[in-house]
C-alpha cells in the first residue's frame, strides 16, 4: 500500500532561506527531501526577504514571525530566542491547518513542537542538529551564568522525554546517549551526523605555496569558538612560521573582532585575513590555496556533542585538519588521516598543525582523495537526508498502525 502524502509543519528559529551559517542550511537539505517524496510542507520560521520566489522555489508553504528581527547577528538574540517558542507555539495553533506532523528544527522550536503536540496530538519528530545550551559552557560567566546555563542544558537534554515526542533525530550518537540517560527509548532515535554539499565542496588538488602558508578557519564566529586553544595555537606556529596567515573565513562579529584585537596585541608578527560573510557556495573558494583547516573549539558538552561541518568540509575539499578532541568528530573520524586530533591545549594544537606544514604534500595528497570519497559517499547533504526522512516516515507509518 504506497505511503499517503503527508501535510508537514517544519519549525525553525532562523530564517529558512538563504542559510545564515551554523545548523541552518540543514533545514534547506532536509526540506528538499520532503517535498522531493511528495510532502506538504509549511515552514513555520522568522520573516525571509523575497518570501513569495522562496515558496516558489522549494514548493513550500511559508508562515513568517514578523514580531521582531531574528537571526543569529540580531541584537539582543539570547533574549529572543528564550521568548520565540511561545510565539512559534501560537503561529502553528492558529493557523487552522490539520497537520499530520510536526518536525521541530533545533531545541528552540522544539520547545515549541514538544508544547504543540500536547494540544494537536499528533506525531512529533524534534531535530537537534546541537546541543544548543551546552555550547554555553564557555561563554564568560557575565553573559551564561553558570547556573542558568546548567538548568537551560538540563531542560534541552529532557525535552524529548519530557513531551514524550515520537522520535529524535541527533547530529551525533554522543548526543544520542545524552537523550538514552535521560530517559528516551533509543528505538526512537536515529543519529544523521551533519552533512556538506558535494557539489558546492568539491574535491581540489592542491598546489600548496609551502613558503607562505595560510591556516584557515570558517564558520559564525560565536562565543565558543575561538579562545584560549586558538590563541596559544597561534602564538605556536607564529614564533616558528612568521610568515603564516591565519585567514578567518565568515562574518566579522564580535567574538572574532575582539579576539583579533587580543591576539595581535599579544603575538608579535601575528598575520591574518578577514574576509567578512560569504555565501555558503562561496566558502570553498576561500579553501583553495589554503595549507591547512583549524577547529580549535574548546570543551565544553555543546562541542562533544557537535558534528562540526567545518571538519566534514576540510575532508572533502581535500585540505588537512587539526581538531581539539571533540567526542562525536573523534568517534566519526578516529581512523581518518586527514585529520589530527589535539589536546584541549593550545600549544599542542600548534604543534598539529606545525606537523601539517613540515609534510610533503605529495606525502597525503593521495590519502586525500580518498577521505574526500568517503565523505561524498557518508555525508554529502542527500544521503544524510534520506536517512532522516526514512526515520521520520517510519515514525508517522507506526502512528497510524
Amino acid at each position: 500500500m504506497p505511503r499517503p502524502n503527508l501535510r508537514i509543519a517544519f519549525l525553525t528559529h532562523e530564517p529558512f532561506f538563504p542559510p545564515s551559517g551554523g545548523g541552518s542550511a540543514e533545514a534547506v537539505y532536509l526540506v528538499e527531501e520532503l517535498v522531493r517524496r511528495g510532502h506538504e510542507v509549511h515552514v513555520f520560521c522568522p520573516e525571509i526577504a523575497d518570501a513569495q520566489n522562496v515558496e516558489s522555489r522549494f514548493r513550500i508553504r511559508l508562515h513568517e514571525f514578523n514580531q521582531w528581527k531574528m537571526g543569529r547577528y540580531a541584537k539582543l538574540r539570547n533574549i529572543k530566542y528564550l521568548l520565540y517558542p511561545w510565539f512559534l507555539e501560537r503561529m502553528v495553533a492558529a493557523a487552522s491547518i490539520k497537520f499530520d506532523l510536526l518536525v521541530s528544527q533545533h531545541a528552540i522550536s522544539a520547545v515549541a513542537a514538544g508544547r504543540l503536540k500536547r494540544q494537536l496530538n499528533i506525531p512529533v519528530v524534534m531535530n537537534f542538529p546541537d546541543l544548543l545550551t551546552g555550547f554555553m559552557e564557555t561563554w564568560p560567566a557575565w553573559m551564561a551564568p553558570r547556573p542558568f546555563i546548567q538548568a537551560l542544558e538540563r531542560y534541552e537534554i529532557s525535552m524529548p522525554a519530557r513531551y514524550g515526542v515520537d522520535g529524535a533525530l541527533t547530529i551525533s550518537d554522543t548526543l544520542a546517549d545524552y537523550f538514552v540517560e535521560r530517559g528516551f527509548p533509543r528505538e526512537k532515535i536515529q543519529p544523521i551526523y551533519y552533512g556538506y554539499d558535494a557539489a558546492k565542496f568539491p574535491f581540489q588538488a592542491r598546489s600548496i605555496d609551502t613558503n607562505r602558508p595560510v591556516i584557515v578557519m570558517h564558520g559564525s564566529f560565536d562565543a565558543h569558538h575561538l579562545g584560549g586553544i586558538a590563541r596559544g595555537a597561534i602564538r605556536f606556529v607564529t614564533q616558528r612560521r612568521p610568515e603564516a596567515i591565519f585567514r578567518f573565513v565568515g562574518r566579522e562579529t564580535d567574538s572574532l573582532t575582539k579576539f583579533l584585537s587580543r591576539v595581535r596585541s599579544e603575538i608579535a608578527g601575528f598575520k591574518f585575513q578577514t574576509t567578512g560573510f560569504v555565501p555558503y557556495d562561496q566558502v570553498s573558494r576561500h579553501l583553495a590555496d589554503a595549507s591547512v583547516g583549524m577547529v580549535p573549539y574548546e570543551e565544553s558538552a555543546g562541542t562533544h556533542c557537535a558534528f562540526v561541518a567545518k571538519v566534514v568540509e576540510y575532508v572533502a575539499s581535500g585540505l588537512p585538519a587539526v581538531c581539539t578532541p571533540l567526542a562525536s568528530i573523534r568517534r566519526y573520524f578516529q581512523n581518518e588521516t586527514m585529520i589530527r586530533f589535539s589536546e584541549f591545549d593550545g600549544e599542542d594544537f600548534g604543534r598539529k598543525i606545525m606537523s601539517w606544514l613540515e609534510e610533503p604534500p605529495p606525502d597525503w595528497q593521495a590519502i586525500a582523495a580518498r577521505s574526500s570519497a568517503r565523505a561524498q559517499a557518508e555525508l554529502d547533504w542527500q544521503p544524510l537526508c534520506r536517512k532522516a526522512v526514512d526515520f521520520i516516515e517510519k515514525i508517522v507509518d507506526h502512528e497510524i498502525r
